[in-house]
């Protein structure tokens, strides 16, 4: 449907380099980066608004690199919203059609319809300026919506929203996908983009560092950037020595199951599996070192504790187990976990 080409843009502090990618009929493609990393420029680029150095942009295999943003059949909602504060919910919603020819009736049919997908049928009469930021995230997608898109960009759409309208907003994204609109959706949150993509491109500093379904990006990170990125805490540089043990680059050995043989890569220990004990556990797990608890973060689920165990681990448990196990920054401590919780990652 969709396709990025060798894209290469280049301002006075950044560059977007070689940039390529490819998005098909009925995705929800997030791309996730941090601020400056070049996710704006790429919604604008799909857009219109601003033209590539070099590079092509195809959709539905036509060339509409130098199409004006008139032209194609892509709509946007910023993450301003970009509402007419001099207009009230209606009007704004129905801006988009006023000039295309339509009667007085076909627009209003045509606003009510998107007021009803979108949840705001109640507030078609209000003036702007008296809307919450859910409300008004909701006209200006309303407002897209009339110019009926065949691709949508999304520019942060829940970053300024409240933990409820996040999750009211973020299950009619899911269903206006569900119905078959193609969406691409910018942010810097990965349980944003877990809870709606099935595909996900992270990029870093203009370059596309890694692009796949969530399931290979949060469990099979190809990079130390990619991993801290998404989230994951307990994840090392490290090399094969054995076919059940890798050596992480501080010299301790982790026992692991793995069948790659005679490589480099990287180690990763989902923070779940590490138990932590006040003495050495005797039980199947393979995985037992002595360390010292270095900090003790509180957590919607719990606490996550840091232990120094030779390499910084990351340990999540529940409250119940901290006040068990009566746990203080600098107490010493076990940590165990098994060799098949562990995951070494070739290296590419």
């Amino acid at each position: 449907m969709l396709e990025l080409k060798n894209i290469h843009i280049k301002f006075d502090d950044f560059s977007l380099k070689d940039f390529s990618l490819k998005v098909e009929k009925g995705d929800y493609y997030v791309i996730l980066g941090e601020s400056g990393a070049g996710k704006s420029v790429i919604l604008e680029l799909l857009s219109g608004l601003i033209k590539p150095n070099a590079g092509k942009i195809f959709f539905n295999k036509e060339d509409i690199t130098n199409y004006s943003i008139q032209k194609r059949k892509i709509g946007i909602v910023f993450q301003d919203y970009a509402v007419f504060p001099h207009l009230n919910v209606f009007n704004n919603i129905a801006y988009p059609v006023r000039k295309k020819g339509f009667s007085k009736q076909e627009i209003k049919n045509k606003v009510l319809e998107k007021a009803k997908k979108t949840e705001i049928l109640h507030l078609l009469h209000r003036k702007t300026p008296e809307l919450s930021g859910g409300e008004l995230q909701r006209v200006a997608l309303a407002r897209t919506l009339m110019t009926e898109p065949e691709l949508l960009l999304l520019d942060e759409p829940l970053s300024a929203l409240d933990v409820i309208l996040r999750d009211n907003l973020r299950n009619l994204l899911r269903n206006l996908n569900k119905e078959g609109l193609t969406v691409i959706h910018i942010t810097h949150d990965y349980e944003e983009a877990l809870s709606l993509a099935n595909k996900i491109a992270v990029i870093n500093s203009g370059k596309l560092v890694q692009k796949g379904k969530p399931s290979d990006i949060f469990n099979h990170p190809k990079s130390e950037f990619v991993a801290a990125f998404t989230g994951i805490k307990n994840f090392y540089k490290a090399k094969y020595i054995s076919e059940n043990e890798v050596l992480t680059d501080n010299k301790i050995i982790i026992r692991a199951q793995t069948h790659k043989k005679n490589c480099e890569g990287y180690l990763m220990i989902p923070s779940g599996t590490v138990i932590i004990s006040q003495n050495k556990q005797e039980s199947s797990a393979v995985n037992n070192f002595k360390g010292k608890v270095e900090s003790i973060i509180p957590s919607v689920h719990g606490q996550e504790i840091l232990v120094d165990a030779g390499i910084k681990v990351s340990v999540r448990i529940t409250n119940e187990s901290f006040m068990k196990l009566e746990l203080s920054e600098g107490k010493n401590i076990w940590i165990s976990f098994k060799a098949n919780s562990v995951k070494f990652i070739k290296k590419s």
